[in-house]
């Protein structure tokens, strides 16, 4: 992220690294401003007179560019008279900003930024594929095929940490080199209201934090006020999942964590809703989420969520994705998100979700707790499933089925957070690999791309283009497995490929001409496989 610090005393301006904030270099005021295509530029506002209520300053500006695109963002109160305009330029070439503000020094600044063309490896923000509503993509039109990890906590890990974010970097390089490109996270959480195991340690408990995003604390909030630094220590976090390619899928209540939260639609509760929409509506990898379990543990309605959705709408000016951690709203009031959010456990889990697909059309489904907890090295909740094997598995019933999974380890749930993975045994560590091999599966045979819910098959199930390309989940138990291939490609030749999930081995590719009644034995034992068939074109 690129700092600018616009310096009303000495009407100079200053960049500063985001490797080393102390270091500046003063530019003149009237030269242009360097920036880059979806990459996150701050510009911070200096003011030599506090207002009173320095949260409830009225600020924004407008940003133009050349083809005539407008953008108005709002600003927010960063702390110590500063005010914080985050803005990322959606394209490239000579964009103009002009601010609007209640207070004078805040008003009717101006500025040009010279916005190159994205870095290598910046795709922009997540979509909704307009070619295919059930699909995601990036602004740049590349493929985003989510494989999500929920870590609630994960805001706790360096809050305490004014300088540095070593823990939260440790972990979250875990998951990048492990296929994962989606956090589900929560703003803001404080402890679990079950006992916890007895074996944990203060270490590896990150319950009860001393930290709040108000003022005071959990026990004894001040409403009257945001904790600025709280949020200072927040975007640390967004910007590096951000820099790993990462998207924060960012929770903005939880209900059942003991937060002591303002009371709902009150002004407090609102100022909140609202600073967090403004301070991080600009990163490209964040999808919204009003709330974990939006409903379910009486809290709010109906309605509060609607007008939350709304107020969201109204606030984010990138229009990034929204959805509601309620399968039950979104089941509901499917029209008012994005994307639905689903907590389904059941044991039949292809056809549920399958069922889901049907009936909420034209919309990307994430399974957002399938019931799979992989076991760590305390209990934190244990769900229906905890083998990491059956959690893969039902993982990769979610892909088959057209839909995304989300995976959970104990050792990274609610309270309990061990950021070290590494320096856990080698048999106490989460089996994250096996969602390496599965990222490779889907980007290797594009299976973001591929057509779901046709058999294609005596057992099973498949993704396949409908022309040449037919990948099948083969269950464990099943050893014979028979192809129920287009009539019209019997006596062509087929290209067979297993793919063992839990190793990420491919075969050998074996070829054999398409019989009437085209069937395959099974390897692998009592383990489930992946089979790639590919049809070869006629000559």
């Amino acid at each position: 992220m690129l700092k600018l610090f616009w310096l009303l005393s000495s009407g100079c301006l200053c960049f500063v690294s985001p490797a080393a904030a102390s270091e500046s270099v003063v530019h003149n005021q009237n030269a242009a401003i360097e920036a880059r295509q979806w990459s996150v530029l701050d510009i911070l506002f200096k003011v030599k007179e506090l207002p009173e209520a320095s949260s409830a300053v009225d600020f924004n500006a407008e940003f133009r560019n050349t083809q005539g695109k407008q953008l108005t963002i709002a600003g927010v109160d960063n702390g110590a008279g500063e005010y914080l305009i985050r803005f990322t330029p959606p394209s490239d070439g000579t964009w103009t900003y002009s601010t609007k503000s209640s207070v004078n020094e805040l008003n009717n600044q101006t500025g040009q930024l010279n916005v190159q063309p994205p870095e290598a490896g910046r795709k922009g923000g997540i979509i909704v594929d307009p070619k295919s509503s059930t699909r995601f993509r990036y602004q740049n039109g590349a493929s985003y095929f989510p494989i999500a990890f929920e870590a609630d906590w994960l805001f706790a890990l360096d809050a305490e940490n004014p300088s540095d974010i070593p823990a939260t970097r440790t972990f979250i390089d875990q998951l990048a080199v492990n296929g994962f490109n989606q956090v589900v996270m929560n703003v803001f959480a404080y402890d679990v209201n079950w006992k916890k195991d007895e074996r944990l340690i203060p270490n590896h408990d990150f319950g009860s934090p001393d930290v709040f995003p108000f003022g005071g604390n959990n026990d004894n909030p001040d409403y009257s006020k945001l904790n600025v630094e709280y949020f200072k220590r927040l975007d640390r976090v967004i910007e590096y999942l951000d820099e790993k390619g990462i998207a924060a899928h960012l929770m903005i209540y939880v209900w059942n964590k003991r937060v002591n939260w303002p009371e709902a639609n009150s002004e407090a509760d609102n100022r909140y809703f609202d600073y967090v929409v403004k301070r991080y509506q600009a990163f490209p990898n964040l999808v919204w989420d009003v709330s974990k379990e939006a409903l379910g543990y009486g809290h709010t309605d109906v309605t509060y969520i609607h007008r939350r959705i709304e107020r969201l709408r109204n606030a984010d000016s990138y229009k990034r994705l929204v959805t509601v951690h309620d399968y039950g709203y979104c089941r509901r009031f499917t029209k008012n998100v994005d994307f639905v959010s689903v907590q389904l456990w059941t044991s039949e889990l292809y056809s549920v979700m399958r069922k889901v697909c049907g009936d909420m059309p034209g919309k990307p489904i994430l399974n957002i707790e399938h019931g799979g907890y992989e076991r760590g090295p305390y209990v934190v909740f244990n769900g229906n499933y905890t083998s990491p094997e059956v959690c893969l598995e039902r993982a990769y019933q979610c892909v088959f089925a057209g839909t995304y999974p989300t995976h959970y380890w104990q050792g990274a749930a609610w309270n309990v957070f061990i950021a070290d993975i590494d320096s856990l045994a080698p048999e106490a560590r989460p089996k994250l690999t096996y969602y390496r091999h599965m990222r490779t599966l889907i980007d290797k045979y594009g299976l973001n791309n591929l057509k779901a819910g046709d058999k294609k098959s005596n057992a099973g199930f498949c993704l396949h283009n409908e022309k040449r390309l037919y990948v099948y989940y083969v269950p464990g138990e099943c050893e014979f497995f028979g192809l129920r291939l287009p009539q019209n490609t019997r006596d062509q030749m087929m290209t067979q490929t297993w793919f063992n999930p839990f190793n990420g081995s491919f075969s050998k590719p074996t070829q054999e001409k398409i019989a009437q009644w085209p069937a395959v034995t099974k390897p692998g034992g009592d383990e489930f496989r992946v089979l790639i068939v590919q049809i070869e074109a006629e000559e």
